[in-house]
């Protein structure tokens, strides 16, 4: 597929979440890259990655579109070696131009985590200053922005729509109606390389001290927080502003 040249809207010229939603919920992912693209320009578009285990077939389909849209990788202090060198080995074999790795505030760090243990004592509060403020501030410049998230991963996913009022950006889910299936397709036909973690059980891959290996027969996120009721970093439960 040949990139789409950006068109640029102004913000209070965008259609509504639920407008968008409608028109699109039967779209493929890569018409739904496209139409967010089209709605708010490549400007104001961001894809927000983990560079996880699943994370190349997304890249994948946005590369296709435009390998020139933003994308914002959050480099929390805790993630796996393998992950970073991972996100380098995809930004070279998709030809991804704009990826920018956003690090935590250090006077943040200093001031709530000085003994690097928070993720042990309050994960949330973890995940808000290594996450969820990091990305408020990335996302500042932006319209809209594109996720990842998968209906079949379950819990607060299960019903996510294909595009969601994010309090001051549109947020869209363009593989929110794809199947593990189709998943393993994309990586098949393109010949994607698979993170370092997968093969060694790791089906969900987040910050180290809060990833393990999943077991066979449990959910693939099992191996995020284990033991805890938390399900989710934050960043796709509090609304940006």
């Amino acid at each position: 597929m040949n990139a789409i040249a950006p068109q640029v809207s102004s913000v209070s010229a965008l259609p509504s979440a639920e407008e968008l939603d409608r028109s699109l919920r039967d779209a493929s992912p890569a018409e739904v890259i496209a139409a967010a693209l089209k709605t708010v320009g490549r400007e104001k578009l961001a894809l927000v990655s983990s560079f996880g285990t699943e994370s190349a077939t997304l890249l994948k389909v946005m590369a296709d579109v435009d390998p020139a849209i933003p994308v914002i990788f959050l480099d929390t202090g805790w993630l796996f070696e393998e992950t970073l060198a991972y996100r380098d080995t995809l930004i070279a074999t998709l030809g991804l131009k704009d990826v920018r790795s956003i690090k935590p505030a250090e006077e943040t760090l200093t001031r709530e985590d000085p003994e690097r243990d928070l993720w042990f004592s309050d994960p949330d509060a973890c995940c808000r200053i290594r996450k969820v403020e990091p990305l408020a501030r990335a996302l500042k410049p932006f319209s809209a922005w594109l996720n990842g998230r998968k209906r079949f991963q379950g819990n607060a996913r299960a019903d996510i729509p294909v595009v969601e009022d994010d309090g001051a950006r549109l947020k869209f889910n363009p593989f929110a109606n794809v199947s593990r299936e189709e998943l393993e397709a994309i990586f098949v036909r393109a010949k994607l390389p698979r993170h370092p973690l997968a093969s060694s059980g790791f089906l969900s891959v987040g910050c180290m001290p809060c990833t393990s290996r999943t077991a066979e027969g449990e959910d693939e996120r099992a191996g995020r927080w284990r033991g805890r009721a938390k399900t989710e970093c934050g960043i796709h439960t509090m609304k940006t502003s």
